[in-house]
């Protein structure tokens, strides 16, 4: 399935995670998808707006409070225009955010403000994924319609195996074509 003319919008959060959000958005471009990036301010101590905005071909989108080019609220306008929008990688504390309707950032806002899939590609440490309070907010999102691809297992920064791992772009990849076709 070709991914040509779809908005897809990639929320990209704070995690050592974020290179593998590199190959994510190449791929998409790749397949013809018109990708948007969003990027929170955790991110940017982690990869740089220029390397996302190469790889997209379009603006990075960093501040809730940005002048538009036109008269239109940001946050609306960008979910307006999505077909998808993927959280990758989606931290412990977006997901929390999300689950109880805090919209503090360009990301969460535009989230709540969009009618169409969210899919979320969690990447964080084994003991925050599995802790009790972030299992209660997935459980809640999933109930709400939104879509989960991993984490996996794997290699953590920690030096330790565990479920935490963001999983493969081919796999997100996959999950979005079956997501929007």
């Amino acid at each position: 399935m070709s991914l040509k003319g779809k908005e897809i919008i990639v929320g990209v959060c704070g995690s050592i995670a974020c290179y593998k959000a590199a190959g994510l958005i190449n791929s998409l471009t790749k397949q013809k998808a018109n990708v948007t990036v969003i990027m929170t301010k955790a991110a940017h101590n982690f990869i740089t707006p220029l390397t996302l905005q190469t790889l997209s071909r379009n603006r990075i989108f960093c501040d809730l409070f940005e002048l538009p080019k036109e008269w239109s609220p940001l946050h609306t306008s960008l979910a307006d225009k999505a077909d998808l929008i993927i959280i990758c990688p989606a931290t412990a504390s977006v997901i929390g955010k999300i689950a109880n309707g805090i919209c503090d950032d360009l990301l969460t806002c535009t989230i709540m403000a969009a009618k169409t899939k969210v899919m979320i590609c969690p990447a964080m440490n084994e003991k925050m994924y599995k802790n009790k309070i972030l299992q209660t907010n997935i459980d809640k999102l999933k109930r709400s319609g939104y879509r989960f691809v991993g984490p996996i297992w794997g290699y953590l920064v920690d030096g330790h195996e565990g479920k935490g791992h963001l999983a493969s772009v081919d796999v997100i990849l996959k999950e979005v074509k079956k997501i929007l076709k």
